[in-house]
């Protein structure tokens, strides 16, 4: 009865996290859409902060606000650089130039290298030779991409965009390295970077607001609650609850899922259909993210359970 409700419990981690690279991986679909059509990416940042800031709330006062909530102030503001407002907005910037199968690849693309090279830097992490060839693939796929942003006459700001998601990687890439290295929990840091971003909000207000009448209500309130509520606040939360249950190991595999769901949404979606150079980069980042992720999980020892 134990092994099976462990079972269980593995099957829906699987599931969360698939939601997990769902949300992400369609998250640059629709924020491509909505920049698009009507919203600024200040506009996008602004939901986004605004409702995942006093969604946790609470738990950033309860952690205490003289400390940033236990962490400390120092540790605070580089956490929130790293995956709060400033990584945010050159996601946005990006997506205003260059499409959306782009940010998802580039971007976990170089998530994914920075945790490789930090991994192995601050935690001893073994450098296999999965891990080099997956590597060199990856960036062959990045060279590859922007190969195609410098010959694409069509998107005379791609190479920028691309360039926004590039720097989106190597700054959200140390995220999971800073919150591993100084043992913080996943939702305080959340609540952390999520309640300091908000900051940004008097200045959206004084200089960026155009009134509430620039997309409909519906749709400001949809991007709101993906924005803030399902990418900040749950997604954040199941890839972490996931990754506890099935190990670092096996929850690796699962990002190589992001580019290929912003590649395939943005296809019917935006009638974003990439071109032969743009599809040979992004299958190399996929297959380079795929082989670097893949570790054989770990054997349980006989009568173990």
């Amino acid at each position: 009865m134990a092994f099976l409700l462990k079972l269980q419990k593995r099957h829906l981690a699987m599931a969360g996290m698939a939601l997990a690279m769902l949300i992400y991986g369609s998250n640059f679909v629709i924020s491509r859409h909505a920049v698009l059509n009507g919203l600024s990416a200040h506009d996008m940042l602004a939901l986004r902060f605004a409702v995942a800031g006093l969604i946790l709330l609470p738990v950033f006062w309860r952690a205490g606000v003289r400390d940033c909530a236990g962490i400390g102030w120092r540790r605070g503001v580089i956490l929130t650089v790293m995956s709060g407002f400033p990584m945010s907005f050159l996601m946005m910037q990006g997506l205003t130039m260059a499409p959306a199968a782009h940010g998802a690849s580039i971007g976990p693309g170089m998530v994914t290298l920075i945790g490789i090279i930090g991994g192995v830097l601050l935690f001893g992490t073994q450098l296999t030779a999965a891990l080099m060839v997956g590597v060199a693939i990856v960036l062959a796929g990045l060279l590859a991409l922007a190969l195609a942003a410098t010959t694409a006459t069509h998107m005379p700001n791609l190479l920028l965009g691309d360039l926004c998601f590039l720097g989106v990687g190597l700054i959200w890439g140390g995220y999971p390295l800073a919150l591993q290295l100084w043992k913080i929990d996943g939702l305080k840091a959340t609540a952390v970077f999520s309640v300091l971003s908000m900051l940004y909000l008097p200045v959206y207000a004084l200089v960026y607001f155009r009134g509430f009448d620039v997309a409909p209500w519906q749709a400001i309130v949809f991007h709101g609650i993906n924005q803030g509520l399902i990418n900040v606040v749950i997604g954040l939360w199941l890839w972490a609850w996931a990754t506890k249950i099935l190990g670092v190991a096996v929850a690796g595999r699962f990002p190589p899922m992001i580019p290929v769901i912003g590649t395939i949404l943005g296809m019917p979606v935006l009638g974003e259909w990439p071109g032969a150079i743009q599809l040979v980069g992004i299958a190399m980042i996929v297959g380079g993210l795929f082989i670097a992720a893949w570790k054989p999980a770990p054997k349980v020892a006989a009568g173990r359970p």
